[in-house]
C-alpha cells in the first residue's frame, strides 16, 4: 500500500455516502465549472489551466485526469511542457515572493518596525 494509489477514487463512495448533500453540490459544480455549456474558454485551455493548478498543488490524481483530459482535448506535448514550466515558474515566484515576508518577519525579530503594521 502507498499513499498515492491509481485506485484509491473508488474511496469517493465513501464521501458521497457521509456527505451526500455536498458531494452532489460539489461535484455538480466541478462539472459547471469544467464543462459547462456557456463555457467561452476551449476545453483544452481549461485542463492546461487545470493541470497547471494540479502540479502546483502536487496532486497526483487530478495530474493524471488532467494530463488526459488535456490530451483528449488535443494539447501537443509542446503545450504540456510549456504548461509544467509555467506552473514551475508560479510556485517558484510564489516562494520567492513570500520570501519578502520572512525578511519582514527577521527585521522584525531584529527590533525593526514592519511598514503599514
Amino acid at each position: 500500500m502507498s499513499y498515492h494509489e491509481h485506485t484509491d477514487h473508488h474511496y469517493a463512495k465513501h464521501i458521497r455516502a457521509g456527505a451526500p448533500a455536498a458531494f452532489k453540490a460539489f461535484t455538480a459544480w466541478d462539472a459547471e465549472v469544467m464543462r459547462g455549456d456557456d463555457k467561452v474558454i476551449p476545453r483544452k485551455y481549461t485542463e492546461l489551466m487545470a493541470l497547471a493548478v494540479a502540479l502546483t498543488t502536487q496532486c497526483p490524481y487530478c495530474i493524471e485526469a488532467h494530463t488526459g483530459a488535456a490530451h483528449s482535448a488535443g494539447a501537443t506535448q509542446q503545450e504540456l511542457a510549456e504548461t509544467i514550466m509555467i506552473a514551475a515558474a508560479l510556485r517558484a515566484g510564489g516562494s520567492y515572493a513570500h520570501g519578502f515576508m520572512a525578511m519582514k518577519f527577521f527585521d522584525h525579530a531584529e527590533g525593526g518596525e514592519i511598514p503599514g503594521g
